[in-house]
């Protein structure tokens, strides 16, 4: 199994990203909390990654952080709640937020993550209620900014859809919030899926 990688990144675009390692370029699938932290192409990048073996593929999901790698795996060994679903309630809270919502059992937050209804909500918050003791006070950072070029937005909206939002409803709240100090899609993402929770 892949436990690490440390590379190259060549490509990001949510939620996929492309690390080259020694030639060889992987495909790594992570939330959006890890790409707020990706360094800047041709840079290097170290991921914390969960492998999942399939019948027909090898799933690579990367992580900036062994807590949110953690997490994923808490995640995931719920009942409904696969990788791809998993991905987005992390893109949607920070690790801490995550663990508070669940150490509160707070299901009216968790039902506004897209693909959790509260049967889904309420079986995780069982599931992992007595699981969050090793997440308790991690911190995660937030990015600041300017006005927006139109590629920034529309790379925005492309990344809320591809974690399950609407079209009409990203491009409504991203342009909402354009206008407010964000200099990369990266932090535009991270308010707009901040908006949407609440």
């Amino acid at each position: 199994m892949i436990g690490r990688i440390s590379g190259i990144l060549i490509e990001k675009e949510p939620p996929t990203l492309l690390v080259d390692v020694a030639g060889v370029g992987y495909q790594i699938d992570a939330p959006m909390s890890t790409f707020y932290q990706l360094p800047a192409l041709s840079e290097a990048v170290v991921l914390h990654i969960q492998t999942v073996v399939r019948e027909d593929a090898l799933l690579l999901y990367g992580f900036a952080s062994k807590a949110e790698r953690s997490m994923f795996c808490k995640l995931v060994s719920v009942s409904g709640i696969g990788p791809r679903l998993g991905l987005t309630v992390l893109s949607g809270m920070s690790v801490n937020e995550l663990a508070e919502a669940i150490g509160n059992q707070d299901v009216d937050l968790l039902i506004r993550v897209p693909g959790i209804g509260r049967k889904t909500a309420e079986r995780l918050l069982l599931d992992l209620k007595d699981k969050m003791e090793e997440f308790r006070g991690i911190e995660t950072q937030v990015t600041g900014s300017l006005v927006l070029a139109s590629s920034i937005v529309d790379e925005a909206v492309s990344a809320l859809e591809a974690l399950g939002y609407k079209r009409a409803e990203a491009t409504k709240v991203v342009r909402k919030i354009e206008n407010e100090a964000h200099t990369d899609s990266e932090s535009l993402i991270k308010a707009a899926l901040k908006g949407l929770m609440r």
